[in-house]
């Protein structure tokens, strides 16, 4: 499995012009081979391969094509091909996709090299704070060494981008040295390291066991991002006072982002770490976000994220997360099964049948619990921690202020 480490990194003023004058030119080169492929007759669309060849003419049509690397060129090519596969998945799963669109000046912001003869590490610079970094074409540049940078032979791409801040920043894939620890068998999962989490607005997630994590709040960022906003506003657009605006609300929009992405990453991985049993729901976010009053609350929540971020450190932790169908999970009673409709505004379960009432969230993370070891334990013979998961007496709910969620093992754990 291939992990991308990312680094800072500082360009003089001429190789940043340069990097910034080939992703550019590169841009142009996408876009070519967009039009190029559209059109090109429906039985008759060139591929990846296809379009490497026609590179050489294109060359000798357009010679400023000549200027950045050709591998990074090609690898520009590639990448378009590997989007309208992507495209192609989605579009073979039922959804409503659209052509790959033109990019426009600023939007193409990175160049990429997967060739270890393309690039090059020193790590000889007599400071242990930063190591140099050669990419083909753009000479050298610094990477501010927070980490271990791997030796150019063990790095499998590199990737170079400039962020809508101005900053610079390198990506390196490299191979995972850390082996992926084995996953528990049914016979030797406890019900105690079984949870359901049902995620909402009222709070980010509800367990079954009871533990509510807080929403993040994120009001004073945004404050502080509309009013950059309103400034940027105020400006003449491309003059050098708007380009300066522009970068302030381009790291107003990214401090939220790396808020939201701090909290989410502590939150999977102490979930990941805690329990050998995670079930979570399989939301349909894009639905849910047209059209609501609380569609920019679910933005901020990015549950289609938390949940791809806790099948990978699943995988890395030996964890069984469990995907489940969302349908039904608020209306089912988690004690008989009975199915009872009740409002949004209604905020605890009450069966008409059995009785039982509880948190309508809670009552929904049980459920989500369930469905996950029905999943989990389906077509075995063995026992499952199915029929004892779930306790009888409900403790009092835990409540977890979102800034006090902290990474298992670390010194505030």
């Amino acid at each position: 499995m291939d992990i991308t480490l990312r680094f800072r990194a500082y360009l003089l003023d001429d190789v940043a012009r340069e990097a910034w004058r080939h992703i550019d030119i590169l841009r142009q080169i996408r876009n070519h081979a967009v039009r190029d492929y559209y059109d090109a007759d429906y039985n008759d669309k060139p591929s990846d391969y296809d379009q490497h060849k026609k590179f050489s003419d294109w060359k000798q049509q357009w010679p400023v094509f000549s200027d950045p690397s050709a591998h990074a060129a090609q690898q520009a090519i590639s990448q378009i091909h590997d989007d309208l596969d992507g495209l192609k998945e989605k579009r073979d799963n039922g959804y409503d996709v659209g052509r790959l669109q033109w990019q426009g000046n600023g939007e193409f912001r990175s160049i990429s090299y997967n060739q270890s003869s393309r690039f090059n590490v020193d790590h000889n610079t007599g400071d242990d704070r930063f190591v140099r970094l050669r990419l083909e074409k753009l000479g050298w540049l610094k990477v501010r060494s927070n980490r271990r940078v791997p030796t150019a032979e063990d790095i499998n791409e590199v990737i170079l981008k400039k962020q809508a801040t101005g900053e610079w920043f390198v990506s390196l894939v490299v191979d995972d040295t850390v082996p992926a620890r084995e996953k528990p068998s049914l016979t030797e999962i406890e019900p105690e390291d079984c949870i359901g989490v049902d995620v909402g607005i009222t709070s980010y997630i509800h367990t079954s066991a009871n533990l509510t994590v807080d929403t993040l709040d994120l009001s004073d960022e945004y404050d502080r991002y509309a009013r950059e906003q309103r400034d940027l506003a105020r400006k003449q657009h491309g003059s050098s006072n708007w380009e300066k605006q522009r970068r302030k609300v381009a790291k107003a929009k990214r401090k939220i982002k790396r808020k939201v992405e701090d909290f989410q990453h502590k939150l999977t991985t102490w979930l990941v770490r805690t329990y050998d049993v995670v079930a979570v729901e399989d939301l349909d976010v894009k639905p849910m976000l047209e059209g609501s009053h609380s569609a920019k609350n679910k933005q901020d929540a990015a549950w289609a994220r938390f949940r791809e971020l806790l099948e990978y450190k699943a995988d890395v932790h030996g964890t069984h997360v469990m995907s489940v169908e969302p349908e039904g999970t608020t209306k089912e009673c988690a004690s008989c099964g009975v199915e009872t409709d009740k409002p949004l505004w209604v905020r605890e379960h009450s069966c008409p049948v059995c009785g039982h009432t509880e948190d309508r969230d809670l009552n929904a993370a049980k459920n989500i619990l369930n469905r996950g070891l029905r999943q989990l334990g389906a077509g075995r013979s063995e026992s499952t921690p199915v029929q004892t998961a779930l306790p009888t007496f409900t403790p009092q709910r835990e409540a977890v202020d979102a800034k006090r969620v902290v990474e298992a093992g670390s010194p505030e754990a």
